[in-house]
């Protein structure tokens, strides 16, 4: 893989579904995966497939219709049972991964997996070797990473990649860090860890804070190559980075991110409205990107510059997300400008 290429993992119909509410039925599962393949999404976390016989069936379905342009990944807890259910639901995948985690930070492991850390050293080993003699594709990920004490952290993940990891996730889990500590975090690993290079390193941050797309920016620049992310920013909570921000960041500022992406971004459009439909997750009027308000200009001074040139105030154009054109609405704020616009399109 080129070390310029960033791997989209999208997350929609695992980590997006777990908001409170926006519970998807398998039709329109299979509906949404398909949109993201055609996409051009990388990675296609399709569920949990343990957590439910229809959770099961769904990855199964999504698996069994994938072409082979999108990897197909199931998540697992650290658990020869949840990792074995994992890849019979992904094995019929011409491309198929396997994502398994476990906590490691101080609380989680006293409170939530009440286990020492030597022990979950050793359940890193396990989980990941099992996990790689059933496919070649395997992800770890440290939960709540960025609560992790960094020497405890650098010797989980270098176990994972000893033991078959090929990619390994850094997550935000809680959405607790900044894009500056987020990027020595990276870095750290990247120093610290002797076999580091023989893995890819995933990031996966969530928006308590609001930074989740600034922070999953900022490990690209880091040495991060894999994003997690969602459509529309679903997810637990405040949600995840959304992928459109991500894609549409990477894509307007090159300057500043000189990577390659294989998202077709004129799909952007069509399928934030079909994940808010199927979700029944209401996209924010101002929400960047996707958002009603994105490419609308009520402003009699930001009205006049857009119709003497439309990048006096738009960074990107509505066509490289699917759109037709940006819209200039009548409004209080509006001028003579606009107003006389207006008129010349109803007559003509």
């Amino acid at each position: 893989m080129s070390d310029d290429k960033i791997i989209i993992f999208d997350t929609t119909l695992r980590d997006g579904e777990q908001s409170p509410g926006a519970t998807m039925n398998k039709d329109e599962k299979l509906v949404v995966a398909e949109a993201l393949e055609s996409m051009g999404v990388d990675v296609i976390e399709a569920g949990f497939a343990i957590a439910s016989p229809g959770d099961f069936d769904c990855v199964k379905s999504i698996a069994e219709r994938s072409t082979g342009k999108t990897t197909i990944c199931s998540l697992s807890r650290a658990k020869e049972n949840d990792i074995q259910t994992a890849y019979d639901a992904i094995k019929d995948a011409k491309r198929g991964r396997i994502h398994t985690f476990i906590s490691t930070s101080p609380v989680h492991m006293k409170h939530k997996l009440k286990m020492e850390p030597d022990a979950v050293i050793e359940a890193i080993g396990k989980s990941v070797s099992f996990a790689r003699n059933l496919i070649d594709d395997v992800e770890w990920s440290a939960e709540d990473a960025t609560r992790t004490e960094i020497d405890f952290l650098c010797r989980a993940v270098e176990k994972a990649i000893a033991s078959g990891a090929t990619t390994v996730n850094i997550p935000d889990t809680v959405g607790y860090t900044t894009p500056d500590e987020y990027f020595d975090l990276i870095k750290t690993l990247k120093e610290r860890v002797p076999n580091i290079d023989k893995a890819v390193i995933s990031v996966h941050c969530h928006d308590d804070l609001g930074m989740s797309v600034a922070n999953s920016l900022s490990a690209l620049r880091a040495g991060a190559r894999q994003i997690e992310c969602t459509i529309n920013g679903l997810g637990e909570r405040a949600g995840n980075a959304a992928l459109e921000e991500i894609v549409m960041g990477i894509k307007t500022r090159g300057d500043r991110f000189p990577y390659t992406i294989g998202i077709d971004t004129t799909h952007i459009s069509r399928v934030s409205k079909l994940v808010s439909t199927v979700s029944g997750f209401a996209v924010q009027r101002n929400k960047a990107i996707v958002g009603a308000n994105a490419f609308a200009h009520e402003s009699g001074i930001h009205q006049d510059g857009m119709l003497k040139s439309r990048d006096t105030y738009e960074i990107m154009t509505p066509e490289s997300i699917g759109l037709k054109k940006s819209d200039l609405v009548l409004g209080k704020h509006s001028g003579r400008a606009a107003f006389k616009d207006k008129l010349h399109l109803k007559t003509n």
